[in-house]
């Protein structure tokens, strides 16, 4: 009988590990600009998802503060106008509070009723071409558009069938993105624009989202990890770079591992652990050498109690938001924080101050 010593099984797990890899390897986008977005909601206190915003220059956020009634027009880009047909117009319904990008769109935020949106970059994104029967939005107002409007996630899904995302372009850059949104309820959804045509990936399993390539192949990319949680241990081999595919398979796998949270701070701790463990360190190559796109922020969001917290990468704090605490009736102040503050810690909700003129 043949003895098979440990090195003979090393070997063998060095070459799946390594056969796996190498198929990860072949979906690397052309513009690899990445974020990762983790939603934990089998806990018994709460349910919180964490996300990053991963990109090669500051995106210029600033916390907000949205009462209801805001006046949008998904047509314009800033002043510009964008959608010349049919473009999207409404009336908020919920007040939030997002994180703005370039003072043009929401890249992540929490409405009153526990709905919580997060765009991520997705290089395969199509809207496809123009359906003038639906009304347009810019998709950097994508995100807002449901926060404004949906409680739940199924009330956003419905709301899609209503509008279409218009693909836009800042200094060339174009918002070729993708949508995560979760509720209070846990019940969780992917969007996805694939060859023109909306995916949907709607249920309370679906938990990771990175970048490219889209969901589908994410989640059969995944599958071949076999990744064995029962048996698991911290030799259990695991993709280590910064790639979409490697942060996908690291933040599903230790997602799984997250003890039960006593209170709201472990809650919070737990799954920014997990937002850090997949953020991008300064310096780490992007896909071509001499590329960067380190982490800019992460944000966790306890969206049974309307919390939101966020950390910025080049800061050793974490300031966090009691959306309750509020005034979101119509006619109320737009409020905003500037993040990039050494001096501001823990608590925020009050050091919030009028604007004069809302981003959009």
């Amino acid at each position: 009988m043949m003895k098979v010593t440990t090195k003979v099984i090393s070997r063998a797990m060095c070459s799946a590990l390594v056969a796996v890899m190498f198929e990860f390897s072949l979906w690397q986008p052309p513009a690899a600009n990445a974020c990762t977005r983790i939603l934990w909601n089998d806990n018994k206190l709460a349910v919180v998802v964490g996300r990053t915003m991963d990109w090669p220059e500051s995106t210029e956020p600033i916390l907000t503060v949205f009462p209801r009634g805001m006046k949008r027009d998904g047509g314009l880009l800033g002043s510009k106008v964008v959608v010349k047909e049919n473009p999207a117009r409404w009336i908020s319904k919920y007040g939030s509070v997002v994180t703005t990008t370039y003072g043009m769109g929401t890249a992540d935020g929490l409405n009153e009723k526990g709905l919580g949106m997060h765009m991520l970059y997705l290089t395969a994104t199509d809207f496809g071409s123009r359906d003038r029967t639906k009304a347009g939005v810019q998709a950097g107002l994508w995100g807002q558009y449901l926060l404004d409007n949906a409680a739940t996630v199924k009330e956003a899904l419905a709301l899609m069938k209503q509008i279409q995302p218009i693909m836009v372009s800042l200094d060339e850059i174009k918002s070729t993105v993708h949508l995560a949104i979760e509720d209070a309820s846990g019940d969780s959804a992917i969007l996805e624009y694939v060859n023109g045509k909306l995916m949907v990936y709607h249920g309370r399993e679906y938990l990771v989202m990175t970048n490219d390539p889209p969901f589908d192949q994410q989640l059969a990319l995944l599958k071949k990890w076999n990744l064995n949680f029962a048996s698991a241990t911290r030799y259990t081999p695991l993709p280590g770079n910064v790639s979409p595919t490697d942060r996908f398979v690291r933040a599903t796998y230790y997602e799984r591992f997250l003890p039960e949270p006593k209170n709201q701070r472990e809650a919070i701790a737990g799954i920014l652990a997990i937002a850090r463990n997949v953020s991008v360190p300064f310096g780490a190559p992007n896909n071509a050498p001499g590329t960067l796109y380190n982490t800019e922020y992460r944000t966790a969001i306890d969206l049974t109690n309307k919390r939101y917290f966020f950390e910025m990468a080049n800061s050793p704090n974490v300031v966090w938001i009691d959306l309750t605490k509020f005034n979101l009736a119509p006619g109320a102040p737009v409020l905003v924080l500037d993040p990039d503050n050494i001096d501001l810690s823990g608590n925020v909700t009050g050091k919030f101050q009028r604007t004069a003129k809302a981003p959009f």
